[in-house]
């Protein structure tokens, strides 16, 4: 379980493998990450395979680099990346699971003195659990959906947001991981069964 609230990026520096097991690896210098740990790459909760130094490895399956953006990823770029939710830890942003219901496109970026805004295309079978003002989970990043239109939201980017993570960096195209709000998807789901009685 995550918050969505990123601590940092971190670089890819390799990636080996084929289509179906490819092993990522990030550097970073937290002392406390161990084997079988779970961290969020890009909101994707992946399990520590390898501990080396200041780099962390990580075994990610056909089904995740098909599913997420992580397939797309080379050398030299960077992912969000947030540790697993501790007991007692304070709960910014909102619960985040860690698996991505699906890829959504940047289709626009608006940016003022005050804030950005990305409008983002979001898969049919999400959107019913789109609405104005919920949660939504961008490439990890927990965020607060601004206006919506059909398949297509808005988020709107703080400074904060902006500085801590990668997303000033994505270009219009770029697929982000989507993971709509576990409430919602939750009230969806027993409204959809209860309406099959």
């Amino acid at each position: 379980m995550f918050t969505g609230i990123i601590e940092s990026t971190a670089r890819v520096v390799a990636l080996e493998g084929n289509d179906t097991l490819k092993r990522l690896t990030i550097a970073f210098d937290w002392m406390d990450v161990r084997h079988g740990d779970s961290i969020a790459n890009n909101g994707v909760c992946l399990t520590v395979a390898d501990v080396q130094r200041d780099r962390f490895c990580f075994d990610v399956i056909k089904e995740t680099l098909d599913k997420t953006n992580l397939g797309a990823l080379r050398v030299g770029d960077e992912v969000n990346v947030e540790r697993a939710l501790r007991v007692g830890d304070r709960m910014d942003g909102h619960f985040v699971q860690g698996h991505v219901d699906g890829t959504g496109r940047l289709v626009s970026m608006i940016a003022t003195e005050k804030e950005w805004r990305f409008g983002i295309e979001a898969p049919g079978e999400l959107a019913k659990y789109i609405v104005s003002k919920g949660s939504i989970t961008i490439d990890g990043v927990s965020l607060t959906i601004a206006a919506v239109k059909e398949n297509v939201f808005e988020v709107a980017l703080i400074p904060t947001t902006l500085a801590r993570t990668t997303l000033v960096k994505k270009q219009i195209g770029w697929l982000f991981n989507l993971e709509a709000d576990i409430l919602s998807k939750t009230v969806v789901h027993f409204l959809e069964l209860k309406g099959m009685k």
